[in-house]
């Protein structure tokens, strides 16, 4: 197997065992290769001519890259980084699990992971209202599209004060691609075909994988904000009541420890009401259990790590407010319910 790009890497992990403590995988199911020295391991023999069967994918795919490793790496290296590169390469050998397929299969037969044949922008009534050139583009992500339509109308009609405005036929942004190992330039280019015809010199989302794959994955033709950095820096702007509540913020995984926004959305939670921290929290913060995959993949394994992140939550908080709907998603289904919530359904609570 062809993994010159990380072999670096992998001479570089000193087998120390620091992520033993610290994996959300690991902490639920104790085998060593559900922790990032044993996939690195995996990876290693994988380079001598290791055969990639069914254990060694399960290994490689039930990682959620939520990169808590990384953040408390002794010897500075990057597993999912690594993880994500092993990954592609098995997909170009086509070693890969029928969940990864099928997911793979959905996007690109219909754009989005949902293979939902549904109008994308069906969650917007007033079809006349963006305008075709704006400076700020939503861009709304399938989960907001699809599933979470309240708030991405919420979100719209916020950021449309600012001037916003959406594409005209938004693509999945594709990141799940990219974080299962697959090619998503087809996606990409056109998502950056339709921004470039907006005009719109900013680009902000509500979805934390979105938020990555738009910033560290697309070219840099454009500024890219997520919703709390947006509303962080208007927040005087936004006419806010005060409410009498305690709410908990979760930090994803994509949005905090892989790319340090941590003080915005808390600042525009306390612009509104009471904040009390989980357990954990900002980059030492617990994953959700949903990303790189896992969700898809693994379902009752992600149920599990949503489970433990929930019992982090103060038990006299009103919400579980976070700002993707991924987390959203996979902490409702954990047993989170309703109490969980986005940003945006908090700010709309308090607008006058």
């Amino acid at each position: 197997m062809n993994l010159d790009r990380t072999i670096k890497s992998i001479n570089q992990c000193v087998r120390c065992g620091s992520c033993r403590a610290l994996c959300p995988v690991f902490e639920q199911s104790g085998w060593e290769s559900a922790n990032t020295r044993g996939r690195i391991m995996i990876m290693k023999g994988l380079t001598c001519g290791l055969l990639p069967d069914s254990q060694v994918l399960d290994s490689l795919n039930s990682c959620t890259t939520c990169g808590l490793c990384t953040e408390n790496c002794p010897a500075g290296i990057n597993p999912p980084e690594m993880i994500e590169s092993a990954r592609r390469e098995l997909v170009l050998q086509g070693k890969m699990t029928a969940q990864e397929a099928d997911l793979s299969k959905n996007i690109f037969a219909s754009g989005n992971t949902f293979a939902d044949s549904r109008d994308r922008l069906s969650w917007l009534k007033e079809r006349s209202l963006p305008p075709k050139k704006a400076d700020y583009v939503y861009f709304v992500g399938c989960m907001n599209s699809y599933r979470y339509t309240d708030t991405a109308a919420r979100t719209f009609s916020i950021l449309r004060r600012f001037g916003a405005t959406v594409l005209p036929d938004e693509q999945c942004c594709g990141s799940p691609l990219l974080r299962t190992g697959f090619d998503a330039q087809r996606f990409m280019d056109e998502n950056c075909r339709q921004i470039e015809d907006t005009g719109a010199q900013t680009v902000i989302t509500g979805c934390a994988g979105c938020y990555t794959t738009l910033k560290k994955n697309y070219p840099r033709n454009f500024h890219v904000q997520s919703v709390p950095e947006f509303l962080a820096e208007r927040v005087s702007e936004l006419d806010l009541l005060p409410l009498d509540l305690t709410v908990t913020y979760h930090d994803p995984c994509h949005l905090g420890r892989h790319n340090k926004v941590y003080e915005q959305p808390r600042q525009v939670i306390e612009a509104i009401c009471r904040l009390k921290e989980m357990q954990t929290n900002r980059k030492d913060a617990r994953c959700c259990g949903g990303g790189g995959g896992v969700r898809a993949g693994y379902r009752d394994l992600s149920l599990q790590m949503a489970r433990r992140r929930l019992n982090e939550a103060p038990k006299d908080a009103d919400f579980i407010v976070t700002a993707c709907p991924l987390c959203i998603r996979n902490l409702r289904d954990g047993g989170g319910g309703a109490k969980v919530i986005d940003l945006v359904d908090l700010v709309a609570m308090a607008m006058r």
